[in-house]
């Protein structure tokens, strides 16, 4: 059935180059787009201006000697009027028996209303831009089922233009952050996606042979490491929106390839970095939640109430209150019974996570088993925007300890609808001290722990020249995600999917 369609369209295909035309020419004309043609209607109307438009055919209605069809471009539809008066008859049947949905046209003209005041643009000339020979879905019963739609995005951009909006909004989360660090002094730097050694991330890397050097490396699992040494370097703010890979497990909350952003400022301090970040994060939820109205930093567009809430699962989020300070330890003893601030061993930690029915790995260690309770307890009990502060060294091998709480770090997360949305630290810059968590770190990893940091040292050694004392900050599109009420995976233009 599918090869009698096709055939049929390279058919259609034949009869657009027999009669004289190019099924795929290089050069189109374009005077504007879609959107801005029903912008200027009335000027454009009243000036008998003939115009040139473009775009793929979505709707063909021939009936006789005339033809309605709606065009779309990225920016908005246009309705067509051909008639075999305007176009000529050959023309007009070629039209006719070899346009279709799915094509790219381009159509010259003047606007005018139609008899139901439909802004149209009456057709003197057209022609075909690119020919389609595979069947289009249709909007009502094309592509419905979420893997395909991941696997063939383009059909899925070209069907929905609810998923156009979303990767719209996506470049607006981007470029927010990186206008709202760049007005805050901060540079932008690249740093390598392949390394000698991976760190910065509780992950499993990837690897891969570096032929040239003959040498394995890894994939980064985070931007830390890298950014910390310009630190040393005397950079004093810098970030990186790039790329990372984690080769772990797939679901609503983690992909194995995704945007991440990290800062790192000197001389900042926690409560510094907190205020910071509280202002970034409503900025973005600002900007991108009124997306269609909004121009990147201005405050109220044409008017519009700026909106400050989002949904998550069932749960409406209120992004424009203060966020509360939540304290790990707190909580923890409030939902375990567990004193993190006494003496706690591995053993006790699998009891109560049997006792509360909480599966965990046998060969997790003391941070790993913390972080299993923490967050089926814990974190499900964490709605609205809060910074959750006071980690346990134990979770928090890169992070400067808490000077007054000794088994705490300097450490916050922003969380919200049960998930954390960002980490953020005061930097670890004492290098034996750094040092000795590696090695605990590699001790882990000896045990079993896959996701246990490696040993560094060369970035033990450029702590040994000194790193001046730093606040750091890391997010990926988890948040966007968040903001969307989505998996990261839908908001992903291309995920990875099984072959």
């Amino acid at each position: 059935m599918r090869e009698d369609i096709m055939q049929t369209k390279l058919d259609k295909l034949e009869k657009i180059r027999s009669g004289g035309m190019e099924a795929y020419p290089e050069k189109c004309e374009r005077t504007f787009d879609n959107a801005e043609a029903l912008e200027k209607f009335e000027e454009l109307r009243a000036s008998e201006q003939e115009i040139y438009l473009v775009g793929r055919v979505k709707s063909n209605r021939p009936m006789g000697n005339a033809c309605f069809t709606h065009i779309e471009d990225g920016f908005g539809k246009m309705q067509l009027f051909l008639s075999k008066q305007n176009v000529g008859d050959e023309k007009y049947k070629l039209f006719v028996k070899s346009v279709e949905n799915g094509d790219f046209i381009q159509a010259k003209g003047k606007l005018f209303l139609t008899k139901q005041d439909e802004k149209s643009l009456q057709v003197s000339e057209w022609k075909m831009l690119s020919k389609n020979i595979r069947p289009i879905p249709t909007e009502y019963y094309g592509l419905k089922d979420e893997e395909a739609l991941l696997r063939k995005r383009y059909l899925d951009l070209m069907m929905n233009p609810e998923t156009r909006e979303l990767f719209v909004k996506k470049n607006v989360y981007w470029q927010t952050v990186r206008n709202f660090l760049a007005q805050n002094g901060f540079l932008e730097v690249q740093c390598p996606v392949l390394e000698h050694t991976p760190g910065g991330a509780d992950a499993e890397p990837f690897v891969t042979h570096y032929n040239a050097l003959d040498q394995d490396f890894y994939l980064r699992i985070s931007l830390e490491l890298p950014l910390k040494r310009l630190l040393v370097g005397g950079l004093e703010k810098v970030f990186e929106i790039g790329r990372v890979f984690r080769n772990e497990g797939m679901d609503r909350d983690h992909l194995q390839e995704f945007d991440h952003m990290e800062f790192y400022a000197a001389y900042w301090d926690l409560q510094k970095g907190m205020d910071f970040t509280e202002k970034m994060f409503k900025e973005i939820v600002r900007n991108v939640v009124n997306a269609d109205h909004l121009d990147i930093g201005c405050p109220n567009a044409n008017g519009h109430p700026m909106s400050m809430v989002t949904e998550f699962e069932g749960e409406i989020i209120n992004w424009s209150q203060d966020f509360p300070v939540v304290d790990y330890f707190t909580e923890f003893k409030k939902e375990t019974g567990i004193d993190l601030s006494g003496e706690v061993t591995v053993e006790d930690l699998k009891k109560k996570a049997d006792e509360l029915k909480i599966k965990y790995e046998p060969g997790y260690g003391l941070g790993r088993m913390i972080d299993t309770l923490y967050k089926k307890t814990v974190r499900q009990r964490l709605i609205q925007p809060c910074f959750l502060v006071g980690h346990p060294l134990a979770v928090s091998p890169l992070a400067k300890a808490d000077p007054a709480h000794p088994k705490k770090v300097l450490r916050f997360q922003i969380v919200a609808g049960r998930g954390e949305l960002c980490n953020a630290f005061s930097e670890l810059n004492d290098p034996i001290d750094q040092k000795n968590r590696f090695l605990e770190q590699m001790a882990a990893r000896e045990s079993g722990d896959k996701e246990a940091q490696m040993m560094d040292e060369d970035f033990v050694e450029a702590l040994e020249y000194a790193m001046p004392p730093a606040f750091g900050f890391g997010f990926s599109e988890r948040f966007f995600a968040f903001i969307m009420n989505k998996s990261v995976r839908e908001t992903v233009i291309f995920p990875s999917v099984r072959k």
